[in-house]
């Protein structure tokens, strides 16, 4: 009887590892909106053009580094990353214009890029077996969740004794670190000699031909728009939109005593709930048909956002919110990428999955973007909710038409 592959692998805790540390500083930027705001007297819309630059560049330069990793090796792309990430971190931490966060978050994007999803899923993708590739996909994939557990709320604590400044130069040095991990970053080629003979223009020729290709393109758009705008702005909105913490309640006993506190929190459990709600798409990705997954999982993210903003925001609210939203919070990046190595295969899955990526990071500029620009036009956040809403509603709805079969190669 042929013994099974491991589904642990040395390339998957490696691969789990990156992922946690580049999302937990990630992750942290909604907790510098006010403070740097605040610092230098500038509206709201300033650092959130920044974050949303950061995310559009993150977009930009996902297929860009997931083409490096293909021609040129996996690591040396990672090392590139980790290299312009923390590149970027410290020029930020001198910046003392708006423009200049602006430039700078560009460096922090492509370093999220060559640290991020697109060329750790693809290398976990092609060291996993067949029969593990959808569960091992979404272990990475919540470990970037795991990073965001403790990095809202890490960096949260680091400003209480030392300056955002500061926290930037940690978080370049934490970057760098993580290239320890490297010599476990080996995944081997693909096999098959039609699929060694494709090139990479013959895949991208083939996937752009397919109208499936567009569809979730299409739909990975709303993913983007959610998270960013969350990511970036919902410990703001918790801050000034959240009802008051009362003293005596399971909250203030457990030292959570300012609704401050209570945003880096509701970031952090949104990373804990999603690290279950990611493995649960893994296990089910497996057995059932990854687009109506998609499909369900953006109508249950519009029905969790509409009901949050139709009831009064409290802290308990707050909390529900949190935990249902994270259930479904990454849990389209293991189907997303799961799908697109189901139909168009693994050789070229990091460039593919790139540029649909890109979409996600439009998204996620645009959310982040409007929550500023509009924040400072109507002085609340329910405006760049309800687009959210609609857009998630959409992306339920452009998964269905999918063909979900393996595309023969050219």
């Amino acid at each position: 009887m042929q013994k099974s592959a491991p589904l642990i692998t040395p390339v998957l805790i490696a691969g789990c590892t990156i992922l946690m540390i580049s999302f937990a500083i990630r992750a942290s930027f909604g907790v510098f909106q006010i403070p740097i705001a605040e610092e230098f007297n500038w509206p709201r819309a300033e650092f959130s053009l920044a974050i949303a630059i950061q995310n559009l560049a993150w977009g930009i330069g996902q297929p860009i580094f997931g083409a490096l990793a293909e021609k040129m090796g996996d690591r040396r792309a990672i090392v590139a990353g980790a290299l312009v990430y923390a590149a970027g971190l410290v020029l930020s931490s001198f910046a003392v214009s708006p423009q200049a966060h602006h430039v700078y978050e560009v460096l922090v994007g492509f370093g999220i890029a060559g640290t991020g999803f697109g060329v750790i899923l693809a290398v976990v993708g092609r060291a996993s077996s067949d029969e593990n590739r959808s569960m091992s996909l979404a272990i990475a994939t919540s470990a970037g969740s795991a990073g965001q557990v403790f990095g809202a709320p890490v960096a949260e604590w680091m400003l209480g004794f030392m300056t955002w400044q500061g926290v930037f130069v940690v978080f370049a040095v934490t970057i760098l670190a993580v290239l320890v991990m490297l010599p476990l970053m080996r995944a081997p080629a693909p096999a098959g000699r039609a699929v060694l003979e494709q090139s990479m223009g013959d895949a991208l020729q083939q996937a752009f031909r397919d109208p499936s290709y567009a569809l979730i393109f299409l739909g990975f758009f709303s993913c983007g728009y959610q998270l960013g705008f969350i990511t970036a702005h919902f410990p703001a909105l918790v801050t000034e939109m959240c009802g008051p913490i009362l003293p005596g309640g399971v909250l203030h006993n457990i030292g959570i005593t300012t609704t401050s506190a209570l945003g880096a929190v509701a970031i952090s459990l949104i990373g804990l709930a999603n690290i279950g709600g990611t493995l649960m798409a893994g296990w089910l990705g497996n057995r059932h048909s990854r687009k109506h997954l998609l499909a369900g999982i953006y109508a249950a993210r519009t029905v969790v956002a509409a009901a949050f903003m139709l009831t009064p925001i409290t802290p308990g609210t707050v909390l529900l919110f949190s935990v249902a939203m994270g259930s479904l919070w990454l849990a389209t990046v293991p189907l997303t990428s799961g799908l697109i190595a189901h139909i168009y295969g693994l050789r070229y899955m990091g460039t593919l999955y790139g540029i649909v990526f890109f979409s996600h990071q439009l998204g996620s500029f645009l959310g982040v973007w409007l929550g500023g620009r509009l924040y400072d036009l109507h002085g609340d956040y329910s405006l760049v909710w309800w687009i959210g809403v609609g857009v998630g509603a959409f992306s339920a709805l452009v998964h269905l038409p999918v063909r979900e079969r393996p595309l023969a190669a050219a």
